[in-house]
């Protein structure tokens, strides 16, 4: 099987954690993040593929890079159209050097599974299923009534010999009220749809032929090189595989494999507080105070007194406080900080880069300035900016500054101009990190003003 990991998300249900740009996937609520779990969960099955969109570009490579899986591995649409799409490109990507029978495993980024051992023998009984040419989902045994996921509806006569393992399915529910999440609990016919699909690449080519034939059609004339793509994709229809192909297979096409994995949506406030409750307790002191939850920074002391049940969430630039059982009206604090500040929903002031990274220090209308650090033997893309200078001061490490094909070496306390339009690039040649201070001077400081003539990670 060849698993696949689809990454994508708007970043809003956990905020001020959770970004456009730094979607739940992405972020450090445990050790390692949701994909970083993902990706090393799947090579269990072999070595992952992630099907992503440009702006979440860079994060992915740097996984990828850590964790040793051949970028080739990355397929990157120009922009999010859906689970559906996402699915027929790399279906159109992956029958050009796979056989039609060819296994695929389908699987979110962001989700939480505790339970790995579960979860492989789960996986193993769905391939097993899927290698006869139906499509099999993991259906998610339900503890409680829940209303915030969809169920998948199975059918009350098994063959014996699958009893165990395998149902046929009936039918898909949207996300329910509650007395309805209570009948699904008690008829034990329904589970928790997780969004994990297998299946063989012939299979699901000849389905989304049959039921979505616009949008095959258009995927079919992308070229092997992508470089179409972003012209085919702007025609294609924002549709969940759900949707467009799932919901509209019967019982003999269809199969669930239900299971207990340690599986968790992660959607919520009260999702990761009820979670790290469990694993940690969070660094604060409290007086005549129960059931607080906070999400720290480092190195900061947090402090409860007289008050109960609350939801803190900390970070450089923006700050939620909500009640547990109360997170769900983050959607409505979004809404309002998008009207009011919505660089707060875009990014966090500090951001990884492959080659390192940066902290913003301070964003105005007249400058802006940065901490960036180059990790050992990296180097940023050799480029150029149309509408600010910048000026470089070196404070810790040692590399080399080109400038305009100049080699200008450079260490602690060395300063370079980097003036409008010129072409730089610095390459961190010391075993330690190199950190500068950035100076931006000009009429627009976005990261989007770049031109890249070289760059070792192939964003130009």
């Amino acid at each position: 099987m060849i698993p696949v990991i689809l990454s994508g998300g708007s970043g809003t249900r956990l905020w001020p954690l959770s970004r456009a740009k730094t979607p739940k996937q992405f972020c450090h609520f445990f050790e390692q993040t949701l994909q970083e779990m993902t990706l090393r969960r799947l090579t269990a099955f072999g070595s992952p593929w992630i099907v992503t969109n440009k702006g979440l570009r860079d994060q992915t490579v740097l996984q990828l890079k850590q964790l040793q899986i051949p970028l080739e591995h990355l397929i990157l649409e120009p922009v999010g159209r859906n689970t559906a799409p996402a699915i027929a490109l790399l279906c159109h990507v992956l029958r050009q050097n796979t056989d039609r029978n060819q296994l695929v495993g389908i699987f979110p980024a962001d989700q939480l599974i505790t339970q790995e051992k579960s979860f492989q023998i789960a996986v193993r009984a769905a391939e097993s299923e899927a290698a006869r040419g139906k499509v099999v989902t993991l259906g998610i045994r339900p503890y409680y009534p829940a209303t915030g996921f969809g169920y998948i509806q199975t059918s009350s006569e098994v063959p014996a010999s699958a009893r165990e393992t395998l149902k046929s399915v009936e039918r898909f529910h949207e996300k329910p009220d509650l007395p309805t999440a209570k009948k699904f609990l008690q008829s034990g016919l329904h589970y928790w749809n997780a969004g994990i699909f297998i299946f063989q690449i012939g299979t699901m080519a000849d389905l989304l032929r049959l039921h979505q034939p616009e949008m095959w059609r258009l995927i079919e004339s992308v070229q092997l090189d992508l470089s179409n793509l972003e012209t085919v994709y702007s025609q294609i229809k924002n549709i969940s595989i759900d949707y467009a192909i799932i919901e509209k297979l019967g019982p003999t096409e269809l199969s669930c494999v239900p299971c207990d994995m340690g599986w968790d949506d992660v959607g919520s406030w009260d999702a990761i507080a009820e979670i790290k409750g469990k694993l940690e307790t969070p660094n604060h002191v409290t007086v005549d105070s129960e059931n607080n939850y906070v999400h720290t920074l480092p190195d900061k002391l947090y402090s409860f007194a007289g008050v109960d049940d609350l939801i803190v969430v900390d970070t450089k630039d923006a700050l939620l406080i909500t009640r547990r059982g109360q997170s769900q009206k983050v959607k409505e604090v979004v809404e309002q900080v998008g009207s009011r500040a919505p660089s707060l929903l875009q990014q966090h002031p500090d951001e990884e880069r492959p080659w390192g990274g940066f902290e913003v220090l301070k964003n105005t209308d007249s400058f802006k300035s940065k901490v960036v650090f180059v990790n050992p033997g990296q180097q940023i893309s050799y480029q150029s900016h149309t509408k600010r200078e910048e000026h470089w001061l070196v404070v810790e490490g040692r590399g080399v500054v080109v400038l305009d094909e100049q080699d200008i070496p450079v260490e602690r306390g060395s300063y370079v101009k980097i003036p409008l339009q010129a072409k730089h690039r610095i390459r961190n040649t010391g075993t330690s990190v190199m950190k500068f201070v950035e100076v931006q001077l000009g009429s627009y400081f976005g990261e989007d003003d770049i031109t890249r003539y070289q760059d070792d990670y192939s964003r130009t």
